[in-house]
């Protein structure tokens, strides 16, 4: 079985080297690259080799986990990203998984949690999506959008079932596979953003999935 390829970005030095004694001992991962904090970390991407996976603490200096987040949001880093921190907050959750984040775990977690989260986030891409659904920011400011108000055109309809595909398309393949530009896939992008307040691309399976706009619904 290959291993799953990792990244960790965390202020603190024992932190990180207990994770990664941590992650080689329960088999089938390895730890590609460190990060004490997250300015370096986003002035190194792309990383060579690039991990299948980045474990991203919240409390840093300079820049935290959310404001990372945000970052790789802005410059569309479509990565996978598993926030660990110690600070159980209802913003910072939130804010998480409304900026791209892939799963959330407290610092206390169990070595079971923490390889059930990852094992989540590679096969399905993303750890616990019920939870992620019930803590999402509602998509209207004046509140949560009724399933019978969101009207999408048969294109933009292809565009969310390709986005929702479980190989994980980048939007260059989505162009491919509609026969479109990559400048058409981004206004449909952008439309789809703007119209219903989504910041991600994991914002928009999950609202794929909060209305069940594409499969396993429909």
């Amino acid at each position: 079985m290959e291993n799953t390829t990792l990244c960790i970005i965390d202020d603190h030095a024992i932190v990180r080297h207990g994770l990664k004694e941590l992650l080689h001992k329960m088999g089938n991962y390895k730890v590609l690259h460190e990060f004490d904090n997250g300015d370096d970390f986003l002035a190194a991407l792309p990383l060579n080799p690039e991990p299948q996976l980045y474990i991203l603490d919240y409390s840093m200096p300079n820049k935290n986990g959310i404001e990372v987040l945000q970052a790789l949001e802005e410059h569309h880093e479509e990565l996978r990203v598993l926030l660990l921190t110690q600070h159980f907050d209802e913003e910072i959750i939130n804010a998480a998984y409304h900026h791209g984040a892939r799963g959330f775990l407290h610092k206390n977690c169990t070595a079971h949690d923490l390889k059930f989260a990852i094992d989540n986030i590679i096969k399905i891409g993303y750890n616990n999506v019920s939870e992620i659904l019930k803590r999402i920011r509602n998509y209207d400011n004046n509140g949560e959008k009724k399933a019978n108000d969101i009207v999408l055109s048969r294109r933009e309809l292809d565009f969310l079932t390709l986005v929702c595909d479980e190989r994980e398309l980048t939007y260059e393949q989505m162009a491919d596979s509609m026969n479109l530009s990559i400048k058409s896939i981004e206004t449909y992008r952008a439309t789809l953003f703007e119209r219903y307040n989504i910041k991600s691309k994991v914002g928009l399976v999950l609202f794929s999935y909060k209305y069940q706009l594409t499969a396993p619904f429909i």
